[in-house]
């Protein structure tokens, strides 16, 4: 027979999904895992959270895509002669 009674594990799970958390298994280098361990616990620490999360994405994140408009503006444009010479002389007609 099966028991209809959760598991001691399927409370505390639902109620950090409820939180907003997320269950990942992931598979590292032995030499990562405190690492990865560290990283964890700082996302999740009060304190440091918001720090770790800026260090993570300024390094590890890949870069937002950005508009056209935002492009060009941070387009380095000293030296670059923008201006055209008019043709006055030529016939626009075929």
């Amino acid at each position: 027979m099966t028991s209809t009674e959760p598991s001691p594990v399927t409370r505390p799970r639902k109620r950090r999904q409820r939180q907003g958390f997320v269950r990942l298994e992931i598979q590292v280098r032995k030499e990562d895992a405190a690492l990865v361990r560290n990283v964890a616990t700082a996302l999740v620490d009060p304190e440091r959270e918001t720090e770790a999360r800026a260090v993570l994405r300024e390094r590890m994140a890949p870069p937002r895509p950005r508009g056209l408009k935002a492009l060009l503006a941070s387009a380095p444009l000293e030296g670059i002669d923008l201006e055209r010479p008019r043709d006055f002389w030529r016939d626009a007609a075929p």
